[in-house]
């Protein structure tokens, strides 16, 4: 029987990306016309690790960089976003092990500053690191998001 793969191996497995594509037809009505990037996991991982105590980035943050760094017109937002997923349970695998240097996977949040509820430790696990390091979060309905988090956004060049 097949085991399934750790999330720190679908990390160093990079399936032959980075990869450049024309933005498919069915996604130009939204996209416009151009290329797009589907990045490399450890890409996005690095990027998320450049997030230092106190700051913050969002995936759009993230993907507008990997778009400018390959000369495209957008990075996917879908491949990205599944990087970034990966890159989180990757970091949550590598603390149960007992590393304390982890990618912070806590200061990436979603669109709108909204915390990703899919990265360990669910919304509370967040809430009590970004809480920690001075954000303040609030609930809206049964989402979090990092209040005033434009102000805290990371230069990631």
């Amino acid at each position: 029987m097949h085991r399934k793969k750790t999330f720190r191996e679908k990390l160093a497995d990079d399936k032959d990306l980075p990869r450049i594509e024309r933005i498919p037809e069915g996604m130009v009505r939204q996209w416009g016309e151009g290329t797009m990037v589907l990045p490399a996991p450890l890409e996005v991982d690095g990027l998320m690790r450049r997030v230092g105590k106190g700051r913050l980035t969002t995936i759009n943050q993230i993907r507008e960089v990997l778009a400018r760094r390959h000369g495209t017109t957008h990075a996917c937002p879908i491949v990205t976003g599944i990087l970034a997923r990966i890159a989180a349970g990757a970091a949550g695998e590598a603390e149960a092990e007992g590393v304390k240097r982890v990618t912070p996977y806590w200061r990436t949040l979603k669109a709108g500053g909204e915390v990703n509820a899919k990265y360990p430790g669910g919304l509370e696990g967040q809430r009590a690191r970004l809480e920690a390091e001075g954000h303040r979060v609030v609930a809206r309905g049964k989402r979090l998001f990092v209040e005033d988090y434009e102000s805290a956004l990371a230069r990631l060049e």
